[in-house]
């Protein structure tokens, strides 16, 4: 039995925007694009109609916006997910988009495999935010942090807050390079091991820290004081 294909509803009035995404989602075999609209206004009706899985949705339209028809989304449709395509990588757009209830929040910027990446995450009901906008928004955690802890300095010379009696070494390790931004890509190339070592690390983290997804964790180690963002 084949399985089943993540439906996507994409809305954005950019036409040439609208084409580039979609071809990216016809080079992956479980993704399908059953709809298209280019203002916010026609996002209810489009999900009413077709029930997708994702909304990409463009942040800025000229009726009714993103953040309006996301809100209208997740109330009326909690089953399907909603993810921001924005240019505005600053932590108050962000905070107001995630506000509305959307699961991702990605920029324009992004690269092929970041979009992919991010819809895989949120289909199965975890959180995505481009790189550069957790690195904005952990920053704008820091002055949350409280707490007096010594810095150590790895092997391999990453810089890291000690949550030991939680984390192992290493895995305190992967949360600072998330904090920094950095990608399962990034984190693997930075310690020199598989990408897939980093997905058990990421997985081991979110268990012991008791969090849905990455951003979470980041976000709940900027508050205790166990990550820092370089400025």
């Amino acid at each position: 039995m084949s399985k089943k294909r993540t439906t996507i509803v994409l809305i954005d009035d950019h036409k040439l925007f609208r084409e580039g995404v979609k071809r990216i989602l016809e080079f992956e075999p479980s993704f399908e694009v059953i709809a298209e609209g280019d203002d916010g206004n026609v996002a209810s009706k489009l999900v009413r109609q077709h029930k997708p899985d994702i909304v990409l949705m463009d942040i800025n339209m000229p009726k009714v916006n993103g953040v309006r028809a996301t809100t209208d989304l997740v109330r009326k449709f909690p089953n399907t997910y909603v993810i921001i395509l924005s240019i505005h990588d600053d932590e108050s757009y962000v905070t107001h988009a995630l506000k509305t209830g959307a699961q991702g929040y990605l920029l324009k910027e992004m690269d092929s495999d970041a979009l992919i990446e991010a819809i895989k995450v949120v289909r199965e009901g975890g959180s995505y935010l481009h790189p550069k906008v957790t690195h904005n928004l952990v920053q704008e955690y820091r002055r949350l942090a409280d707490e007096s802890i010594t810095t150590t300095v790895s092997e391999t010379g990453v810089e890291y807050h000690k949550p030991l009696h939680l984390l192992t070494r290493r895995e305190c390790e992967v949360l600072q390079l998330l904090a920094d931004g950095k990608s399962n890509r990034g984190v693997a190339e930075r310690l020199y091991i598989s990408e897939k070592t980093v997905k058990n690390h990421v997985s081991n983290i979110l268990q012991k820290m008791n969090v849905n997804d990455r951003t979470q964790a980041v976000v709940s180690a900027i508050r205790k004081g166990w990550v820092e963002v370089q400025s």
